[in-house]
């Protein structure tokens, strides 16, 4: 503090209030199915048959695979996560330029798990006065065990939380049976205890901040608005000049808002939301049932916070002023959502067609690089490879090793008791690593310094792959 300007604030508590009406009804329907989903998802069983895993949804770490349901994706296939993470962005987007935040207002698990431990505080404690006047009440008795279950309970909350995203990568009934017995791995016990302080503490003391300092997505919101996009806004025509009112009074020369501050007692944000849209303003519409709610006890229209469009509340405030007949409307297909529809069925279709195509068969080969090629002592070229082959099946497979593009002297694959090139064995859902010398007779490999060539694997069933390659030669300067 320096000169009575004070530059730094304790950032003070906000004590949102319960409220009843169609949003918070909303809310709570979004906040039952959300949590369903994410605890009850890993409990489901999908049978895959042999040397596959039992769970609908798994991440499996160890064996490198991501299941869901019936599909199954290797780390090759990294660019459908990268095609979903586009899609899901692409998708908020869009979301964001019909809706306004909604997202954050109803889906996003900051907003779920806060709305949850608030829930479980104002069970305890009491709403909004009750829980004000026991923050600031002295030590006693009562305020002990009102704060110690309320926080007792958020930590079950949270290491129930936590459990659930472990049960993602680990087989879920597996890993309860290990925590009822304690016999949890390191790995995951860190993973359930990070977790669970993480929610805790972001559920139940960051809470709000966590949206406007931590989450980048409040910063850049505006730029996916436009006019036609529903926000929540105060009609300031209609509720314009505020001011208390008494049952009886006229409402002549005054405007319908009686500055009750109702609207900011339930903000979860602690905004006023007459004040204009904010960044800190997720949408979530409590404001808007808290309003209708009063309006309802002094017998006026319900609407004064609403959401609406930005052209709207322009057209409206037009025709109020000018004494014509004004008509809402919510225009949905504009240009701005049809890029975005237009990106995501791009985006979905190039997906669906990889997925559609992809192979159950996948081969690389690096060539050694230490020494590029060998001379033998008759003067042949030796090159080797190390050939990795993806078996994607249920099935144990035998490849044979074709080269097309070169007439090599001999193919063999190096090791002790290693197979014939024709009889490359690799097991069911699992790589299977050779590595193969190609050797080329010296009259042909002096030709070029470089061959090209390509290696082919074929089972018999007709499971195949091929990609192209070079056989390197003494001719190399």
């Amino acid at each position: 503090m320096n000169d009575g300007v004070v530059y730094f604030e304790k950032q003070k508590k906000i004590y949102p209030r319960s409220v009843k009406g169609r949003y918070r009804q909303l809310k709570w329907l979004a906040m039952s199915v959300l949590l369903g989903i994410y605890y009850a998802v890993p409990w489901i069983r999908w049978d895959r048959g042999p040397h596959a895993p039992n769970q609908a949804v798994l991440i499996d770490m160890p064996a490198r695979r991501a299941y869901f349901f019936n599909i199954e994706l290797w780390p090759q296939e990294v660019y459908f996560f990268a095609g979903l993470m586009v899609l899901a962005a692409v998708g908020l987007f869009f979301v964001t330029s019909l809706l306004g935040r909604v997202w954050c207002g109803y889906a996003c698990p900051q907003t779920v798990w806060t709305d949850l431990f608030v829930a479980v505080e104002t069970w305890i404690q009491g709403d909004r006065n009750a829980r004000m006047k026991l923050d600031k009440s002295p030590l006693s008795l009562e305020k002990i065990w009102k704060k110690t279950l309320t926080h007792a309970l958020w930590v079950v909350i949270a290491l129930c939380t936590g459990g659930a995203w472990v049960f993602y990568f680990v087989d879920a009934p597996t890993l309860l049976d290990q925590i009822r017995h304690f016999d949890v791995s390191y790995m995951a016990g860190s993973w359930i205890l990070g977790l669970t302080a993480s929610t805790y503490i972001m559920a139940g003391y960051a809470r709000e901040q966590v949206c406007i300092y931590m989450c980048p997505y409040a910063r850049f919101q505006s730029a996916m608005f436009d006019k036609d996009t529903l926000i929540i806004g105060y009609d300031r025509e209609r509720g314009d000049p505020r001011g208390k009112h008494k049952r009886g009074d006229s409402w002549e020369g005054r405007g319908h808002c009686i500055d009750c501050t109702q609207c900011v007692i339930v903000c979860p944000m602690g905004i006023d939301i007459r004040d204009g849209l904010q960044m800190e303003c997720i949408a979530c519409g409590l404001c808007v049932d808290a309003c209708n709610d009063v309006m309802d006890k002094i017998d006026l229209p319900r609407g004064l916070i609403r959401y609406d469009t930005q052209k709207n509340y322009e057209r409206r405030t037009l025709a109020q002023k000018t004494a014509v007949l004004f008509k809402s409307e919510i225009n949905l297909l504009r240009p701005r959502t049809f890029y975005y529809i237009a990106i995501m069925t791009v985006i979905s279709a190039l997906m669906l067609f990889a997925f559609l195509n992809r192979s159950n068969v996948e081969l690389s080969v690096i060539h050694d690089r230490n020494p590029l090629y060998v001379k033998l002592s008759s003067g042949d070229i030796r090159n080797t490879y190390t050939l990795k082959i993806v078996n994607k099946t249920r099935e144990d497979r035998i490849f044979a090793l074709e080269i097309d593009g070169l007439s090599p002297r001999e193919i063999s694959v190096a090791g002790a008791g290693a197979p014939q090139p024709d009889n490359l064995m690799v097991l069911a859902n699992s790589v299977g690593t050779f590595r193969v010398m190609v050797v080329l007779e010296a009259g042909k490999a002096m030709r070029h310094p470089r061959h090209n060539l390509r290696m082919v694997v074929r089972d018999q069933e007709g499971f195949a792959d091929e990609m192209e390659t070079v056989f390197i030669s003494e001719g190399v300067q």
